[in-house]
């Protein structure tokens, strides 16, 4: 989404990666389909009409930043046709001020069976970007921030996975030796 816990799921997959290509050296090769990053993750950008430019710009200079695929998918068609769907089973125009939840809920809806359709194209495993405040307030919709088989920032806090974001774009781990700060652009 552009967001931080995508960002933050997208920076644990490259670290896990160098630091097993970095541990393991050209052993690890054998075990990766290949060793460019490229073909290990895909990021996908899956925009409604409601959609900033500013998490787009983000999503696609992460991606490029790791070295990731990346996509950028309009799903403003398939949105409005589940709310033109329902307006029409329910008898009435939904709107904003009056269906707020249901209108967003749908829109992170919406998103989840393209990423599925991608990620079972790659025969690829799809991590969820849900966190752990998220999860306790209620925040995270059903099928949309959590579709996916794998929860790898379910046990994180937000305000720890902003620091470790931040931590990434100043400091970063060692990696080869070297202090390498992830998302420095």
């Amino acid at each position: 989404s552009g967001g931080a816990d995508s960002a933050a799921v997208a920076c644990l997959v490259r670290l896990m990666v160098d630091l097993a290509h970095n541990d393991l050296g050209e052993d690890v090769a054998d075990k990766l389909p290949s060793m460019d990053f490229r073909d290990i993750l895909l990021t996908a950008y899956q925009a409604t009409e409601n959609s900033g430019t500013i998490t787009r710009t983000a999503a696609a200079t992460l991606a490029e930043a790791i070295e990731a695929t990346h996509l950028d998918l309009d799903l403003t068609d398939i949105h409005q046709a589940y709310v033109n769907l329902v307006s029409n089973a329910f008898g009435q125009q939904l709107s904003w001020e009056k269906h707020d939840i249901a209108l967003q809920n749908i829109q992170a809806r919406v998103r989840a069976p393209g990423i599925w359709m991608l990620a079972n194209l790659r025969n690829a495993l799809l991590l969820t970007t849900s966190n752990r405040s998220e999860a306790a307030v209620g925040y995270a919709t059903m099928d949309g921030d959590t579709a996916g088989g794998l929860a790898p920032i379910s046990g994180i806090d937000k305000e720890f996975l902003l620091q470790w974001l931040r931590w990434l774009e100043t400091t970063g781990p060692v990696i080869g030796g070297e202090r390498r700060p992830i998302l420095a652009l």
